[in-house]
This record gives C-alpha cells, sequence and structure tokens, in this order.
C-alpha cells in the first residue's frame, strides 16, 4: 500500500496563470460594457461565466478543476465570434473598449491554453487515489 499523498496547499503555477487571466478578461468584459461597445443584458453570461471558472479554479481542489479557464475561455470566444465583435479589434473609438477588446481576447487565449496545459499536466503527474 503506497502512501496518500497530501493535497496541495497552494495553486500551482499553470493554475495561478489560469485565474490571473481569467480575472484579466473579466475586468476587460467590465471595461468594455462601461466604454458602451457592447450590448450586453444586465447580467452578462459571459463575465458570470469568467468570474464562475476563475473562481473554481482558485478555491476548488481537484486535479480537472483548471479546465473551467477553457471552458469559459472558448465560451466567451465563441460568443465573441457569434456576436460579431471582431469589428473592435480594428476601431479604435472609444479607445478603453479597443485597449479592453485586445486584452481580453488574449487573456481568453491565454486561460484556454494555461487551462488545457495545466490539466493535463496533472493527470500525468499526480497519482490517481488507490482502493
Amino acid at each position: 500500500m503506497s502512501p496518500r499523498v497530501p493535497p496541495p496547499t497552494s495553486l500551482s503555477t499553470g493554475s495561478k496563470l489560469t485565474v490571473a487571466a481569467l480575472l484579466v478578461a473579466a475586468v476587460s468584459f467590465a471595461v468594455q460594457m462601461a466604454a458602451g461597445v457592447t450590448d450586453t443584458p444586465t447580467i452578462p453570461p459571459g463575465l458570470v461565466a469568467l468570474l464562475a471558472a476563475a473562481a473554481l479554479v482558485a478555491f476548488l481542489p481537484g486535479r480537472s478543476t483548471p479546465v473551467a479557464g477553457p471552458v469559459a475561455g472558448l465560451f466567451n470566444l465563441v460568443a465573441f465570434t457569434v456576436v460579431s465583435a471582431a469589428d473592435r479589434l480594428l476601431d479604435p473609438d472609444p479607445a478603453s473598449g479597443f485597449i479592453a477588446t485586445w486584452f481580453m481576447l488574449a487573456a481568453l487565449v491565454t486561460a484556454t491554453v494555461s487551462g488545457t496545459f495545466t490539466t493535463l499536466h496533472n493527470y500525468r503527474t499526480r497519482p490517481s487515489a488507490t482502493r
């Protein structure tokens, strides 16, 4: 019988990067809303998804928890495409909305990639529970 491995006491670097990227994306989303470049409902599902995913990755232990980053990231990237928001990447007016759009896009890609690699890394390096 092998000894039990204690749960990690702090977030891995990949999980920290995923949480940071999700939070940057959420702030960028809010800046776009404040700049008036988005037509979102009162409670925007994209923003809720980003904040919920960041909370899950930050506070819920588990090897598969970082997969919340790619789920929220891809959800928002698909929504970005579906609502035809790509024009915001080329229109610098207002500047705050333009900059926030670029930050959000970079953060969503970062959250998607880092969350995917962190989850894969967790499954390859941590032993599974024995019976």
